[in-house]
């Protein structure tokens, strides 16, 4: 299963230096039932496309709590048996869960796919999109639009062997 890990650029430089992503259990996001039934499509790539702009929300979440974090989304691709990605049940269709998953143990970081990281240009609209997250989530419209900001940019892609670059 592949599965999107959100992080932030130093979670990713921790990752880098110990290896591994974890410490487990840690959430990711994966093509789940919940999500399929909320995409509405049977597109793997779309699917998966879908998966990484939940785990971008997540990285967002992230920054936001961490205001040494530079204000860059990033999420490691990294594909892990099935049996390692739980899907909680009891939530359902919970929209801010869709495509949520458990994974039970540490992965190690060499058999990440990519990892995808916005552009330098991305970094004011992270910000303010970070910054307005808490008026958003209680309803702010204003807010909301700034958070959407954000999702405005794609994450680019790099190789594993970039990660040193990055961090």
């Amino acid at each position: 299963m592949r599965v999107y890990v959100p992080l932030t650029l130093p979670g990713l430089a921790e990752a880098h230096r110990t290896g591994e992503l974890g410490p487990a259990p840690f959430d990711a996001y994966a093509v789940t039932p919940a999500l399929r039934e909320w995409y509405v499509s049977d597109d793997m790539e779309e699917l998966e496309y879908a998966a990484l702009g939940r785990a971008a929300q997540a990285s967002l979440r992230r920054i936001a709590t961490d205001p040494e974090a530079p204000r860059r989304r990033v999420v490691v691709a990294v594909d892990v048996p099935d049996r390692e990605a739980a899907v909680d049940p009891d939530r359902g269709l919970d929209e801010s869960a869709l495509g949520e998953v458990r994974l039970s143990r540490p992965v190690p970081l060499a058999k990440a796919a990519a990892v995808h990281v916005d552009a330098d240009d991305a970094e004011a609209d992270v910000a303010a999109a970070a910054a307005a997250l808490g008026a958003a989530d209680q309803g702010d419209e204003d807010a909301r639009f700034t958070v959407d900001g954000a999702e405005d940019h794609e994450l680019m892609w790099f190789g594993v062997q970039e990660i040193p670059n990055l961090v």
